[in-house]
């Protein structure tokens, strides 16, 4: 069956099944027998820093302790992470060249613009590694409000009243709350700014009213009380702000949360595949990892190549039913 994209968000598949490859011929199961027996290019499609980078970093230093090898991280950032994928899809398709996926660069990109590379065939899933939980917040002097209730009511009230910022037209985060406006029936006025910086300094200096945000930008603003969560975008409440709704409680089917994965170049070897999604999987299970995942507000998300797989063309169609209900369009 089918990993649905909610179970997956929500954590009901560990991958685990996908694994336990069937007996292959002895030739093929050999040809990861002496892999790697040299430095493995791991390449991050996001500058340095952000999450997708610490979670490629992360698991880069633990596949070179467990597997033997370097596992040397690139950072090729640009076009919204495609060109870092784009480099991943062209490598020659032997192990040597693997990189980071995300919610980006294979489901909503995909649907927005014409790409180099195709986000299905060109890739081999290896698997699924973290979620980044997002937050609804308000500015409270702007909108004084307490509850995703109050804000549908007011936006019922005077339809495209309300600002929100994003940090751009067609990023995940503006079509989560494109998402809630549909699932609300309910209409504000998207302000796309160029970059996630600039979104968040505007909500702070209440030049929009509202916006979605990374947990981990969001929470320490939240804190400070500059900033207020009316709900938290991921379908389970958070451990760090368990108190907090989920905005599935209020409309189901609302879930949103940015996503990375592990891939390699399509043709690589299933056994190479399969060394590498054990090694994945072993990564999630460590008390480091973890620890390092909670202290960025990260959540472990594991799941193996079948399943992650069927996320991501179970993404990509909510993302295209979204843009298109949505009328959204890039330049």
């Amino acid at each position: 069956m089918r990993a649905t994209r909610r179970a997956m968000l929500a954590g009901g598949f560990s991958g685990l099944a996908a694994l336990a490859a069937p007996r292959r011929p002895r030739a093929q199961a050999a040809s990861a027998a002496g892999y790697p027996d040299r430095p493995v290019r791991l390449i991050v499609p996001f500058t340095a820093g952000g999450a997708g980078d610490i979670v490629g970093r992360l698991l880069a230093a633990y596949l070179q302790t467990e597997l033997g090898k370097p596992f040397v991280v690139e950072n090729r950032p640009g076009a919204g992470s495609a060109l870092g994928v784009e480099q991943i899809a062209r490598a020659t398709s032997d192990g040597y060249t693997i990189g980071m996926a995300n919610i980006a660069s294979h489901a909503i990109l995909p649907n927005l613009r014409q790409l180099p590379y195709d986000p299905v065939k060109d890739f081999a899933p290896v698997g699924m590694v973290a979620l980044t939980p997002c937050l609804l917040v308000v500015n409270p002097d702007r909108l004084p409000i307490r509850s995703v209730a109050e804000l549908v009511e007011r936006a019922k009230a005077a339809p495209d009243a309300l600002d929100f910022s994003s940090s751009g037209a067609g990023t995940s985060l503006h079509l989560g709350m494109e998402m809630f406006m549909q699932a609300a029936g309910i209409r504000m006025t998207h302000i796309p700014f160029n970059g996630s910086g600039p979104s968040l300094q505007a909500l702070l200096a209440g030049q929009v009213a509202l916006s979605m945000e990374v947990a981990a930008v969001a929470w320490p603003q939240i804190q400070d009380g500059k900033l207020r969560a009316l709900a938290v975008t991921t379908p389970q409440r958070a451990a760090f702000a368990p108190d907090l709704p989920t905005l599935e409680e209020s409309f189901p089917g609302t879930a949103i949360a940015p996503w990375h994965g592990l891939v390699a170049p399509s043709g690589t070897p299933k056994p190479i595949i399969d060394k590498l999604a054990a090694a994945t999987a072993n990564f999630l299970k460590q008390p480091e990892t973890l620890a390092r995942f909670q202290q960025q507000t990260l959540e472990p998300k594991g799941a193996g190549p079948a399943e992650f797989a069927a996320f991501i063309q179970d993404e990509s169609k909510t993302f295209a039913e979204v843009i298109r209900r949505g009328n959204v369009t890039v330049n």
